[in-house]
């Protein structure tokens, strides 16, 4: 939406599906972009257009408006042409991943194709993914890739502060299944015995099933050097960066990949899984390592946080890694979107 909102050539009314949260959906968008809700729950509409309802419509928020995007899987019938963004299809390749929630997705996504929608994808991958798995013709699936936000000029000495040490390996993202994260604590055991200096720390706040996380780090036998820090704010996050020796992301499954890409822009050698997007995304920037892989994951953390900041490979490292989320810009996306709505209009 930042992309979008400083253009002159786009007018956004933004809406909202939700009861508790209507009151505020104005504080959440850029200055000058409308804000609508409707006193309706999400899950009683969700639960309407699950059943086949064409109703309400998206132009019951919003008025009349020339394109609908729905930025997060579900998409409201409507009057004018439809965009539904589908960030990744874990719900059909990994739903032992996914809440029950989350399981609906497929129904609801068939539907808003069956009444014409166009999916948007953050990636080439998702889109193949999308097209082999629903019922959509090709040119109606459009991969157009994020941008990455810049969150340079963290404060080193705030980050080592919060993490506990000068050298670490930093984890950012929700703690659920996907992201991985037990098997990182086991990888960060076995290049923790070799270096008895290095720190783990995991940024981001609980999400389901989060137990087995905490099961994984109170049976480490490097439990006493691993912080768990929760949800961080912008500031925060950008001193770890700064701070940062390695970035980890072993996630088994991503659409696109917005942590490894910040870490990159912020300096921080990267090594992440092989699943998903991320070959596409990360390119020859990152190490990758297969998710299931635990000892390359090891081998890989020993490897990159043994290097000195003037280590010509680190600083080799460093620069591909900066130069690979550089590609990545919202301008970029911003145009590349108004291109696809007039399209359809």
């Amino acid at each position: 939406m930042s992309a979008l909102a400083p253009r002159s050539d786009v007018s956004l009314r933004t809406y909202a599906l939700t009861w508790r949260g209507r009151q505020h959906l104005a504080d959440a968008v850029p200055p000058g972009v409308a804000a609508t809700t409707r006193p309706i729950p999400a899950r009683v509409v969700r639960e309407l257009w699950d059943r086949g309802a064409n109703r309400p419509r998206a132009e019951d928020w919003t008025g009349p408006v020339d394109v609908v995007h729905a930025t997060n899987y579900v998409a409201p019938p409507a009057n004018a042409p439809v965009v539904v963004t589908v960030h990744d299809v874990t719900f059909l390749r990994f739903p032992e991943l996914c809440t029950a929630d989350t399981l609906r997705y497929p129904t609801l996504l068939a539907r808003a194709i069956a009444r014409g929608a166009t999916i948007h994808t953050p990636s080439a991958f998702v889109a193949e993914e999308v097209r082999a798995h629903f019922d959509v013709p090709a040119e109606r699936v459009v991969a157009i890739h994020s941008g990455v936000p810049d969150i340079r000029g963290g404060d080193p000495e705030a980050g080592a502060l919060v993490a506990g040490g000068a050298r670490f390996v930093l984890a950012i993202g929700t703690v659920e299944p996907r992201k991985n994260l037990t098997a990182l604590v086991r990888a960060f055991d076995q290049a923790a015995t070799h270096d008895h200096e290095l720190r783990l720390v995991l940024a981001g706040p609980a999400g389901w099933d989060s137990a087995r996380v905490q099961a994984a780090i109170d049976t480490s036998a490097a439990r006493d050097r691993i912080a768990q820090l929760g949800f961080v704010d912008e500031r925060v996050r950008a001193d770890l960066l700064a701070a940062a020796t390695t970035f980890a992301y072993p996630s088994i499954y991503e659409g696109f990949g917005f942590p490894p890409l910040e870490a990159m822009r912020a300096g921080v050698p990267v090594v992440a899984g092989d699943g998903g997007s991320l070959p596409e995304v990360l390119g020859d920037a990152a190490t990758l390592v297969a998710p299931d892989d635990v000892d390359g994951l090891g081998d890989a953390i020993a490897r990159l946080t043994s290097l000195s900041p003037t280590d010509p490979e680190r600083v080799a490292i460093v620069e591909r890694g900066r130069a690979r989320a550089d590609r990545y810009q919202w301008s970029v996306t911003g145009d590349r979107l108004v291109d696809l709505y007039r399209s359809l209009q």
